[in-house]
């Protein structure tokens, strides 16, 4: 018997447990792990899922790769590579044999993100990081922007009606706060976090992250991947990540792959955390979330506002410094600058013959003024949209 014969017998078997378990097709899911490539070995993937099936009877898990090393769930045989069993993955997929699947290292387009969830340390709150892998966009700003799109829409199919956002002080969090009320204002319904710190406001520092001060965290990919395996494996020493859920699933306008990421360094518990969160997003219908925050968020303009504010970022619109100023002693802080505006802001208050000096504090980029000038100086960022 060839391979393709065999994949049909075992793919009509398939069918036949997946529509024993879809006579509710809202509480139960099958989702395809598949089990090579991972640096603890394909035993503790399975160990992950045995107990994820355990703690979640309406859970169908189907293993892909090249052993199942005697486990009793079901099994699809691939060859030993990560990349055939992506190969047999995405077309159980794109057949509908399986409702989702968990897999590593696994290459999005651009356009595509993960929505990660996480247990924060401090209080044992749980957040979704928006995002984790993938990008939503090339240009930074609009990634983030995007990313509360995403975020929101994740965090309503685990039945959060109105979560709450903030958006991690990284560069860009500035614009992307002025993004945000651009659309709140413009009728895009969400509710702004407000950090645990005295100053408040949607920009969040680390304190806000260890407590869990919002829902959703937005913030680039990178800074997302960073923080996930952080508070996976912030107790074992780094190669173990073993807490927490992974890092999401995918989300994208138009991506129809139902695809969900661990690392390779994902151990038993954050594999069972993985499956079973892929398990609640299938549930809530978080695709159709996804579409429906999107289209609420375009009617409040939302394509226009992206490029208002990523633009500020390709395209100079302050003058050249033509106009030098006496220093004189710089006692008052204007923050709340992005620190990829920072040299703008000061050029824009120097050609308006205001002495300024761009300094970093604690919350962040700010410029130094006098007493007398921050009036005026406040007046001139807020002309140009730098604050």
């Amino acid at each position: 018997m060839d391979k393709k014969d065999l994949r049909k017998i075992i793919v009509e078997e398939l069918k036949q447990v997946i529509d024993n378990i879809k006579g509710d097709k809202i509480s139960r899911a099958c989702i395809g792990l598949t089990l090579e490539g991972s640096e603890l070995g394909p035993r503790e993937l399975i160990r992950g899922a045995e107990e994820a099936v355990r703690d979640k009877p309406m859970l169908e898990v189907v293993l892909v790769g090249s052993q199942n090393y005697g486990s009793p769930l079901a099994f699809f045989k691939t060859g030993e590579t990560l990349k055939e069993c992506h190969k047999e993955m995405e077309l159980l997929l794109d057949e509908g044999e399986i409702d989702g699947a968990v897999t590593l290292h696994y290459d999005f387009p651009i356009g595509v993100t993960t929505v990660g969830r996480a247990i924060t340390p401090g209080r044992g709150r749980e957040i979704f990081i928006s995002s984790t892998t993938g990008t939503s966009a090339i240009n930074r700003v609009e990634a983030m922007i995007l990313n509360v799109i995403y975020g929101v829409a994740i965090a309503k199919s685990h039945g959060i009606e109105m979560p709450t956002v903030g958006v991690l002080n990284i560069e860009g969090a500035r614009i992307v706060d002025k993004a945000i009320n651009d659309l709140i204002k413009a009728g895009y319904p969400i509710q702004s976090g407000v950090s645990l710190r005295s100053d408040g406001g949607m920009v969040l520092r680390g304190n806000d992250l260890l407590a869990g001060g919002v829902d959703v965290v937005v913030g680039d990919s990178l800074t997302g991947n960073i923080l996930i395996k952080i508070f996976s494996a912030f107790n074992t020493g780094g190669d173990y990540e073993g807490i927490g859920y992974g890092y999401g699933p995918a989300t994208g306008k138009g991506y129809k792959r139902k695809v969900a990421i661990i690392s390779r360094a994902s151990g038993a518990p954050v594999v069972k955390g993985a499956l079973l969160d892929m398990f609640q997003c299938l549930r809530g219908d978080y695709k159709k979330k996804v579409e429906d925050e999107l289209l609420k968020a375009e009617k409040a303009g939302l394509r226009e506002i992206i490029g208002k504010y990523s633009s500020t970022l390709i395209e100079k619109k302050v003058e050249p410094l033509k106009k030098v100023v006496k220093p004189k002693p710089v006692d008052e802080e204007i923050p709340g600058i992005d620190v990829l505006m920072i040299d703008d802001a000061v050029v824009v208050l120097l050609n308006e013959g205001v002495y300024a000096e761009a300094c970093m504090g604690c919350t962040g980029p700010a410029v130094r003024v006098s007493k007398e000038d921050k009036e005026k100086a406040l007046k001139l960022l807020k002309d140009k949209e730098i604050l």
